[in-house]
């Protein structure tokens, strides 16, 4: 937000809003974006769902005048833009399977990086497997049929779902051995010395031993 608040962007800015109110109803969007991505808070989600369903689930009242009208649509353009931030911050769980595995397999190895820096306390591998398909079943494949619900893509929707549905079902059947390889290559990557062979404890302890040990070779 401090970036876009520089003089460099002023013309930038007075497309987006020219009154004190459009300010006002874009720095507000902007938050509901940015919060949007956070899908650990369970009130935020709660608020979020119930929106969704009051935009959506509810029809229009008989007689309803032309102001409510416009009501009814802002709450549906807030919360489609909600789930397109949401869509944006996991889109690679509803595309091709490889594109999954390779955004997956980054993620994976963010947060092993942290977990031997001690910036994280457990070790992803132990529930990644678990954890996938549980993001899927409770996170993933909802939002999906959410987008697909409001329409906003098109026959584009009907995809995403479908990538949706095909990555979990084949991270199911070979998640295991995923996680087994990508464990195997992070341990490469972090417990290897210059030369990508793992480190010995024993002869970075004694550096001298080392000339003994080659010599019993």
């Amino acid at each position: 937000w401090g970036l876009l608040m520089e003089p460099t962007y002023s013309n930038l800015r007075r497309h987006i809003y020219t009154t004190v109110a459009e300010y006002n109803c874009f720095r507000q969007i902007v938050v509901n974006c940015i919060m949007a991505t956070d899908i650990c808070d369970k009130d935020l989600i709660k608020a979020r769902n119930k929106r969704w369903d009051l935009a959506f689930s509810s029809e229009l009242p008989f007689g309803s005048d032309g102001n409510e009208d416009r009501q009814i649509s802002y709450r549906k353009a807030t919360v489609v833009i909600e789930h397109l931030i949401q869509l944006s911050d996991v889109s690679h769980t509803m595309q091709h399977w490889h594109m999954y595995r390779r955004w997956n397999e980054r993620l994976f190895e963010e947060g092993y990086k942290a977990f031997i820096e001690g910036r994280a306390e457990k070790d992803p591998s132990e529930n990644w497997y678990e954890g996938e398909l549980g993001f899927y079943d409770f996170y993933i494949i909802p939002l999906a049929k959410k987008i697909k619900q409001c329409a906003v893509f098109g026959v584009s929707s009907d995809e995403y779902l479908a990538y949706a549905l095909a990555n979990r079902e084949e991270w199911e059947e070979r998640g295991k051995e995923v996680v087994k390889d990508m464990l195997d290559k992070v341990h490469i990557t972090y417990h290897a010395g210059n030369n990508g062979r793992v480190k010995d404890p024993e002869i970075l302890a004694n550096p001298t031993s080392g000339n003994s040990l080659l010599s019993h070779a």
